[in-house]
């Protein structure tokens, strides 16, 4: 019996209560180049060709895209121990990047765990507005 057998991912999207506040954190935070999102001035036919977006957008780096999905209630909050997502974690080249992104969360004020080495790699945690759970990763080893 055959396997499905992917080679790595697509992209990510998560669902979001506030994309004004959400987009704001993402672009400080990572500063990623926008792939999609409806201009402010598109037409009816754009519209509805762009109509996956539910109004959010999807952002393209390293070679994947992520997303922001608004259509969570306002009073909604992430929870790790409920079907579905955990967290995401992305990949930085080596572990003095989360040193450095430490500081870059600290300077915007976004709380996060210290640096943690965890055996053949390092990670630091910190958490979107909407409290999902986000994670830098390096191999250290």
């Amino acid at each position: 019996m055959g396997r499905v057998s992917p080679t790595g991912y697509a992209h990510v999207r998560v669902t979001v209560t506030d994309i004004a506040r959400s987009r704001a954190f993402y672009d400080a935070v990572f500063g990623w180049d926008v792939a999609f999102e409806v201009p402010e001035d598109a037409d009816e036919a754009t519209r509805e060709q762009l109509g996956f977006l539910f109004g959010g957008v999807i952002y393209a780096f390293g070679g994947g895209l992520f997303g922001l999905r608004p259509v969570a209630p306002g009073g909604d909050r992430f929870d790790e121990d409920r079907v579905g997502l955990d967290h995401v974690s992305l990949t930085v080249a080596q572990r003095s990047e989360l040193d450095a992104a430490a500081e870059v969360l600290d300077r915007l004020g976004v709380a996060h765990e210290p640096v943690k080495d965890v055996g053949g790699y390092s990670i630091l945690e910190f958490r979107d507005p909407d409290g999902i759970a986000l994670e830098l990763t390096a191999l250290t080893g």
